[in-house]
């Protein structure tokens, strides 16, 4: 069964979070290496259908747009209850998102509903043995760690900003 890659699209007022379009780089080409079916942009807010046109062009296969009054601006709650309830429907193998507040707050959240691990701000990334094994910071950056989830999918990862270029 190809694996599918899953990027959270943040945005705020219409604008897309740099750290997002280089979440999608990143998951091309962890979508390369796995042998994967695409890459799949999560865009939830309202009126942002119009955003799901640039997700593409910097390298989405597909949008998944959730374009909604109650997700007009960013809760917590809210994102983290329709991104498990998505989850459980389509078994993603992998969900990125920015390591920003925002998408540190989601995975957090995610990762505890769907029993799941989160890797948080991620520098590097490689495939190995059918997981990913990430590369991050630890002692204020003195040291690197590599580190992998468990058997247990979705595997959730937050990916430090400007580590990765966009696609």
């Amino acid at each position: 069964m190809p694996h599918k890659i899953w990027v959270f699209i943040e945005q705020f007022k219409g604008v897309i979070a740099q750290a997002s379009l280089e979440a999608v780089g990143a998951a091309r080409k962890l979508n390369s290496e796995m042998g994967g079916s695409g890459v799949t942009a999560l865009l939830f807010g309202q009126g942002v259908q119009s955003l799901a046109q640039e997700v593409i062009a910097h390298g989405a296969d597909e949008v998944l747009l959730a374009d909604d009054a109650t997700l007009a601006e960013f809760r917590p709650e809210a994102y983290a209850a329709l991104l498990v309830k998505l989850a459980q429907e389509h078994k993603p193998e992998v969900i990125l998102a920015g390591a920003t507040t925002r998408g540190r707050d989601l995975l957090g959240a995610v990762s505890v509903d769907l029993n799941s691990g989160s890797i948080a701000d991620a520098i590097a990334l490689k495939v190995a043995d059918g997981a990913i094994h990430a590369t991050r910071p630890v002692y204020a950056g003195k040291l690197l760690s590599d580190v992998t989830c468990d058997e247990r999918r979705p595997q959730l990862l937050s990916l430090r900003p400007r580590a990765f270029p966009k696609s």
